[in-house]
């Protein structure tokens, strides 16, 4: 479902703005060899003012990408790109604005359906859809100010790290299947 955003163009008003906005800058096409997908709040419909537009990718030389990020949106308002490490891996991160929104673009060499924005995003779905009742109080939490994988476990009552235990509750509902694998 999430691996073309086709389904924002008849959603909610965020949804519809946010589908306009990736079309006109034409970040899905600029990036298509980088496998890029929309993950986050936004495509769930959990999104609170402010909420970005993350899309992941997969990029295997780190350097040639950040040269094709920077030629192509380094122009825009707020542009910062980062070069980190994250769960051991090379990953760059870059944010800027455009059309009202704030992207995150967030690359590792790894395939974007292992990627654990991806997989999150997964597991908070079925919940949403199977306990649509936890959407309210999950939004309120993150009004004020918590973030959405620790709000998620503190309305599931679930203890230990937020991110790993919700991959984990995940993999035993079967939406996963293993902490990082479909």
């Amino acid at each position: 479902m999430f691996r073309t955003i086709n389904y924002l163009e008849s959603g909610n008003e965020v949804q519809r703005r946010a589908f306009q906005v990736i079309h006109q800058l034409g970040i899905l096409e600029d990036m298509s060899k980088y496998n890029p997908v929309l993950c986050g709040t936004i495509p769930i419909a959990i999104d609170i003012k402010g909420s970005d537009l993350d899309i992941i990718l997969e990029v295997y030389e780190p350097d040639r990408f950040s040269k094709d990020v920077k030629s192509r949106y380094g122009q825009l308002d707020g542009f910062v790109l980062r070069d980190l490490t994250m769960s051991d891996m090379p990953t760059v991160l870059t944010n800027f604005h455009y059309g009202g929104f704030e992207f995150e673009l967030f690359a590792q060499p790894r395939a974007v359906e292992q990627q654990n924005a991806y997989l999150h995003m997964l597991v908070e779905h079925h919940l949403l859809m199977t306990n649509p009742q936890i959407k309210a109080e999950i939004i309120r939490l993150k009004e004020q100010g918590m973030k959405t994988e620790p709000a998620f476990a503190h309305v599931l009552g679930l203890a230990g790290d937020p991110y790993d235990e919700l991959l984990v509750l995940g993999t035993e509902l079967g939406v996963i299947n293993g902490v990082g694998e479909l």
